[in-house]
């Protein structure tokens, strides 16, 4: 019998615990793509997205080699229309690299998760047999990232204003997660969302 494969998006605004979520799964044996990790990697790696990066946000986008997150963080994630701008060269891509690393990666496995921000926002959703939103109150995820980050709520709304609202992700979503309780009961979710995905590979 041929086993089912999955290809797993797993999502979620700023600080909602995606992250978290994520390791775990991770923890069980599964693999993991990370969009913002292959992203950083495009962003330093490809010559023709590094140049087109340089031409429209300036040399100081790089200190070297390196990415000048300050920067980044006060110029390009503070403007949504740059935000626009970054992710438009940047996303076509992420989505060939991933789609690449994903199909690849299910020559072996079964089911492959990509922890992503930016499902949604970079049209995303088609690469994927479901879409997992872990979802948190705000204010909840406000202080994870200023314990984690050192985020001040200014930067934190800042980040949140670049992203699609919650409960229309929510909408769309296939699976939905709340994370307002302990890292416990989060571990107990990805659990849940295990036996589901296992049950349909073994269908």
């Amino acid at each position: 019998m041929n086993s089912k494969k999955l290809k797993i998006a797993v999502t979620g605004n700023i600080g909602s615990g995606k992250s978290t979520f994520c390791n775990y799964i991770e923890s069980k044996g599964y693999k993991v793509l990370r969009a913002d990790d292959i992203a950083k990697e495009i962003l330093v790696n490809d010559e023709n997205v590094k140049s087109e990066v340089i031409r429209e946000f300036g040399t100081e986008t790089f200190n070297g080699k390196e990415l000048n997150k300050k920067f980044l963080a006060e110029t390009v994630f503070s403007d949504p229309q740059k935000v626009q701008l970054i992710n438009s060269i940047i996303h076509p891509v992420v989505i060939k690299n991933l789609n690449e690393q994903i199909n690849s990666l299910l020559v072996n496995e079964n089911i492959v998760f990509v922890e992503a921000a930016l499902i949604y926002e970079a049209g995303m959703e088609e690469l994927f047999n479901y879409v997992v939103l872990i979802s948190s109150e705000l204010r909840n995820r406000f202080k994870r990232k200023e314990k984690s980050d050192n985020y001040s709520f200014e930067e934190f709304k800042r980040r949140e204003e670049n992203q699609i609202k919650e409960e229309e992700k929510s909408k769309r979503a296939d699976f939905e997660f709340k994370n307002n309780g302990s890292i416990k009961e989060l571990k107990q979710k990805a659990e849940l969302l295990l036996l589901v995905l296992k049950g349909m590979v073994n269908k």
